[in-house]
């Protein structure tokens, strides 16, 4: 098969290097790609949002299956062009990808079929969100509605922060469009994970439970980013409360969105916190995780190519998805300054040594500057490492992490924390 893999960060990274060990797989394409990507797949310049053209190169290149990355193609309806022309691709389509594009959407969504979250209120007009924060009880969550790369939610304990982060959504628009409505949420406490799942509209299998840091600072403390680092499994999951997720939250998902009109097929991806009267969903993402892509494929024993054409041949009943034994950590570097202001273009030093046995380095931020690799976003480089342990995972990631700088490079230290004080 001809595979075309599409994004330019980490978790497209972690696509690619696992989808080229598919005995199916003979070439694998990536668009637009990176510095790192390029060593393992061939990159096409051409932009995740540019649907035309990428609909031209797999067409031209008789693309066998494409695997969308990030969401915003996928809201903006890529799946649909893509069938509408006979081309394989794995990921739902635009109807589908509203329960990632919409938060209001899937707040209601969840609301219509009983899928247990946090209550929640939307509004269009900010001086009625601001009247409703004004009246309610701190703390709150408050969301922009539409994509905003991770970055749309606030954790609000004092008002004025709620008052701050309404303004800076609905006012000032530092998310565009994407703030014309917010929802504002009850805050719950709780341990959180992700969990992901693919679908074939009917069934889904599930690969390995894992735990993001979304906090740039150690302790969770500071802004949210699009996520420093990952592990997986998670060890705090017991097989009754993981049955309860399955049977209350993953499986009702995929029935109310087919009642709906809405057959949902591709990666459905849960943001889920556990609290003391159970799991409920924070979010819902239409694609891979990032950066849990980068720990849950190194540990997936199965064949992700394989399981994809299951997917596509409503097949999945009867798909065994497997892991290894152990766990995985993905330690993210960083630019200084990010998720704020951040500078680019600085040499990246390290990346030519020889890696320690199971470690692997994911780039997400980089290009190539005459020939050498240069820092070129937010998040620079994902370090993943397994073992047959947690605490192994984590020793062995950062032994490489300490290896890898560039001029204004951060990383958390506390990436597994959470895991190793909760087995």
């Amino acid at each position: 098969m001809r595979v075309l893999i599409i994004g330019s960060g980490g978790r497209e990274h972690a696509l690619v290097w696992k989808v080229k060990r598919s005995a199916l797989v003979k070439k694998v394409y990536c668009a637009p790609g990176n510095y790192g990507i390029s060593c393992d797949a061939l990159c096409i310049d051409i932009p995740a949002h540019d649907i035309k053209r990428l609909l031209a190169f797999a067409v031209k290149e008789k693309i066998d299956l494409t695997i969308v990355g990030p969401e915003q193609p996928l809201v903006a309806g890529l799946v649909d062009e893509f069938e509408a022309n006979g081309l394989a691709i794995f990921g739902p389509n635009q109807r589908a990808a509203e329960l990632e594009g919409s938060k209001a959407f899937a707040k209601e969504l969840m609301a219509r079929h009983k899928i247990p979250s946090a209550e929640f209120r939307i509004f269009t007009a900010l001086e009625e969100a601001q009247n409703y924060v004004n009246s309610a009880r701190m703390p709150l969550v408050i969301k922009a509605d539409g994509l905003a790369a991770g970055k749309g939610v606030y954790v609000c304990t004092e008002k004025v922060q709620a008052l701050i982060a309404l303004h800076q959504i609905m006012e000032s628009r530092v998310f565009g469009q994407a703030g014309s409505r917010v929802v504002i949420e009850e805050f719950l406490t709780g341990e959180e994970l992700s969990v992901l799942a693919l679908s074939d509209g009917e069934n889904l299998v599930y690969l390995a439970p894992a735990q993001d840091h979304k906090r740039i600072f150690d302790g969770d403390l500071g802004a949210n980013t699009g996520g420093m680092g990952a592990y997986a499994p998670t060890p705090f999951l017991d097989e009754e409360t993981f049955r309860r997720i399955r049977t209350e939250i993953m499986e009702p998902t995929i029935r109310a969105m087919a009642r709906e009109d809405r057959p949902y097929r591709g990666v459905l991806y849960a943001g889920l916190i556990l609290t003391s009267e159970g799991p409920r969903v924070l979010e819902y993402n239409c694609r891979f995780g990032d950066p849990e892509t980068q720990v849950i494929l190194p540990l997936a024993a199965s064949d992700l190519v394989e399981a994809i054409m299951a997917c596509r041949a409503g097949g999945l009943a009867n798909f065994q998805w497997r892991n290894h034994a152990g766990a995985a950590a993905g330690v993210v570097i960083a630019s200084g300054g990010y998720p704020e202001r951040y500078t680019t273009g600085h040499p990246i030093v390290g990346l030519e040594g020889p890696l320690e046995k199971d470690v692997v380095i994911f780039h997400s931020g980089t290009k190539a500057a005459e020939g050498h690799p240069v820092t070129a976003g937010g998040r620079v480089l994902t370090v993943t490492a397994w073992a047959p342990d947690l605490e192994a995972a984590i020793a062995r990631a950062y032994r490489t992490v300490g290896k890898l700088t560039f001029d204004g490079a951060y990383y958390r230290r506390d990436i597994g924390a959470r895991g190793l004080r909760k087995r």
